[in-house]
């Protein structure tokens, strides 16, 4: 078991992922708990090199599995370098996507299937997630709160990609319930705040 308390949050774009994070933010400074945020792809030096390459809209020929591998590899950079150390000084760890964006991603999304989750689980090791958010929400309604304007290479996908990562979500959720709390996102803001809140306050006291 980890000293620390890693955190993740998942599902479609447009979910509120960063507005939640915004509000843990508050929340950990207002209890003095030290609590390192990072996303991923990214997170690290070499990591958002590989994020710029990933998500580039002229990388248009970039095969599914190159996507994969590269996604697993900002991934094992970010574990070894910032989330393993975190943890290991008891650090909260709060990641903007983990191991599950890419099994939905890349194993449902681009229907890769399991081979992603075994190459991630070589880029973790033994560093998973303790509570991991989902975010449920209509890919369609998600669509709707973004600027479409501004998509990077894997928002522009179509819709119909959009929904079976989101089937994929749902998936992943059901098979690791120990580790999972869905979260209602078409609701206002503050009230899936408090459902988040909640469950990390209970997530503290289970850590001591």
């Amino acid at each position: 078991m980890n000293m620390g308390l890693f955190i993740t949050l998942e599902g479609p774009d447009g979910s509120g992922k960063s507005t939640q994070i915004g509000y843990l933010k508050d929340f950990f400074e207002a209890n003095n708990i030290e609590c390192i945020f990072t996303r991923e792809p990214g997170g690290t030096h070499i990591g958002e090199k590989l994020r710029n390459i990933i998500l580039d809209n002229e990388n248009s020929e970039m095969c599914d599995m190159t996507e994969a591998l590269l996604y697993a590899a900002s991934r094992a950079q970010h574990v070894e370098e910032v989330i393993k150390p975190a943890l290991k000084e008891g650090k909260v760890v709060v990641c903007d996507r983990f191991i599950d964006s890419s099994i939905a991603y890349q194993g449902y999304g681009r229907c890769l299937g399991d081979l992603v989750r075994v190459i991630n689980e070589y880029a973790v090791g033994d560093c998973m997630p303790d509570i991991t958010f989902l975010m449920k929400l209509s890919p369609a309604i998600g669509r709707s709160r973004i600027d479409t304007n501004d998509l990077d290479r894997l928002e522009q996908e179509k819709l119909e990609f959009h929904n079976k990562v989101y089937e994929g979500y749902l998936k992943i959720a059901e098979h690791y319930r120990e580790r999972f709390v869905c979260v209602d996102a078409q609701r206002d803001k503050e009230a899936v705040r408090d459902d988040i809140i909640a469950a990390v306050e209970k997530a503290l006291k289970v850590r001591g």
